[in-house]
């Protein structure tokens, strides 16, 4: 029964709206002779629907809708335009038709109400003129109405409202214009000049209404922002430096000492095409810069102080070479779970200061032979334990002093057969020391022959196996 009611309630608004397409839309009660049976009709109905939003009037028994509905219908049939004086025959019918509209499972039915409500904002404009306040409440109703929602339709009443109302549009037209906008970019409805004209007059609406709108100015605020959450989905591709800057600055200058801030303002106008001289865009990345290494040095000294094992390598390379190997020797001591690669490279640090910077070629040779027995298949400090052989040698006689180069020799081969990535070091080294190999004469003055094994000296301890340069 209820499905026939209300198929029934459709087919006789068809034909009402008929019959008064053929009178006029504005016709008046007064002076006419169903005068007062027009005003009765609208004080019956008007008693029970003033001031009720159309929530309201779906909490209403069937009964009490019923008298409302079909004494408006009466007075709305007898004089569309009531008295000429108030346009609430329109108003008070589209709250009407909503109901049965929301109630309605029929979708025939409802596509039938809707028409009915657009019929009655296109009634009320022509009598009553109020054309930018009434095309914003009709795009509002179309945008959540199914059957026109995101259609060419709601759009085109959507924006003749914005352009009729200008700054006075309404702040509910400001989120279903957004979200149709966006849609009709996304599908290459309209272009990106277009985007940008509708967004900037939705943008004066809303700031020129925050800003003097006593009574409603935190509504277009919030409107205004669930805009923009709506225009953030293609703003990267509607939207130039301009828009940006205007958007993003203010940000800025309310958190100038927040580096991420600072970071994202810069980035994003960089990005948008703003021109990186503009004094602007010079401040902020002056700003950022600064703070960046004020905020890096308080990390670094962080960093330095609580590890000792990369306070030495900066100490290293800053020179400090003493306060280095302190630290390198701390580092050893303070992580028992480092593995053999990162202590075998620690050692190689050490070796390398105290042969080539501090001149202990006895600590160097220490230090370097633990990395070598840490890390297999390194050559490097086999080319420092052939480094401090040799300087270990000068301070012997001719003979043992060339006895040690060709032990620094037999490392420097080692070194790059067992890490082709020393091999040219290690040739170098090779080249420059052909000439400081023991002379055979020297060899037969000492009875000893090529190819003989023969012990070091000079804190060296190795045997090396005796060639000669000639």
């Amino acid at each position: 029964m209820k499905e026939l009611r209300f198929s029934l309630v459709a087919f006789a608004l068809a034909a009402l709206f008929g019959q008064t397409a053929a009178l006029a839309q504005c016709d008046t009660w007064t002076g006419k002779p169903f005068e007062e049976e027009a005003t009765n009709a609208h004080v019956l109905y008007r008693g029970i629907v003033n001031g009720k939003t159309v929530a309201d009037l779906e909490q209403l028994s069937a009964e009490e809708f019923n008298i409302a509905y079909e004494n408006w219908k009466k007075a709305y049939e007898m004089a569309p335009a009531a008295d000429g004086q108030r346009p609430s025959h329109y108003s008070d019918g589209r709250d009407l038709l909503k109901v049965l509209y929301n109630k309605s499972s029929d979708a025939e039915e409802k596509k039938q109400l809707g028409e009915q409500i657009m019929n009655l904002y296109a009634q009320e404009i022509e009598c009553y003129k109020n054309e930018a306040f009434l095309l914003g409440r009709k795009g509002y109703d179309m945008f959540y109405m199914p059957e026109y929602g995101y259609r060419q339709a709601t759009y085109d009443a959507l924006k003749a409202a914005l352009d009729k109302g200008g700054k006075d549009a309404e702040y509910i037209l400001l989120e279903p214009m957004a979200q149709v906008l966006v849609y009709f970019f996304k599908t290459n409805k309209v272009g990106q000049e277009e985007a940008q004209q509708i967004y900037t007059k939705l943008e004066e609406v809303a700031e020129h209404n925050i800003a003097n709108n006593s009574s409603y100015g935190e509504y277009y605020e919030a409107a205004k922002a669930r805009m923009d959450s709506h225009f953030k989905e293609i703003e990267d591709q509607v939207f130039d430096c301009g828009y940006f800057r205007k958007k993003l600055m203010p940000q800025y200058e309310e958190n100038p000492n927040d580096l991420e801030v600072v970071k994202y303002v810069y980035v994003k106008l960089r990005q948008q095409g703003c021109d990186t001289t503009e004094t602007f865009m010079i401040d902020l990345r002056t700003n950022y810069e600064q703070m960046a290494k004020i905020i890096n040095d308080s990390l670094e000294l962080v960093r330095r102080e609580r590890n000792p094992c990369y306070d030495a390598t900066q100490l290293q390379k800053e020179g400090d070479y003493d306060l280095a190997l302190s630290r390198y020797q701390e580092c050893l001591d303070a992580d028992s779970e480092m593995d053999d690669e990162g202590r075998a490279q620690i050692y190689y640090s050490i070796a390398s200061i105290q042969l080539y910077r501090k001149n202990n070629a006895g600590a160097a040779l220490s230090a370097a032979r633990k990395a070598a027995s840490l890390r297999s298949g390194w050559g490097r400090p086999y080319l420092l334990i052939g480094d401090s052989y040799a300087k270990l040698g000068r301070n012997c006689d001719d003979w043992t002093s060339r006895l040690a180069i060709l032990a620094a020799m037999e490392k420097y081969r080692y070194a790059k057969s067992v890490d082709g990535d020393v091999a040219e070091d290690a040739d170098k080294r090779l080249g420059q020391y052909y000439d400081a190999m023991p002379a055979r004469q020297d060899g037969f003055m000492r009875g000893v022959k090529e190819g003989q094994s023969v012990s070091v000296g000079c804190g060296i301890g190795e045997s090396v196996t005796v060639r000669f340069k000639d």
